[in-house]
């Protein structure tokens, strides 16, 4: 064990090659709901829902895992009905 070892640095995920669209879809599959109900909430971000008119942000809801689906439900009354 050599305690002053100069390190390796790693490179930032910003300069790492991009993932192919079948290692995407490969990880995906391995995830299980709730992993991919937290990507969900990442990507909600991100996200512009056009609904009846309306214009609402991914944000604006809570994204829940029920039973064997992934549950969005308006948190702020944003939806009126």
């Amino acid at each position: 064990m050599k305690l002053f070892a100069k390190k390796t640095q790693q490179v930032p995920a910003s300069y790492r090659p991009v993932l192919e669209a079948t290692e995407v879809l490969d990880l995906f599959t391995r995830m299980t709901l709730h992993q991919q109900c937290a990507l969900l909430r990442l990507l909600s971000r991100n996200l512009l829902i056009e609904s009846q008119g309306e214009v609402l942000m991914g944000y604006d809801f809570e994204y829940n895992v029920e039973g064997a689906m992934i549950v969005a439900r308006d948190v702020d009354g944003v939806i009126e009905a």
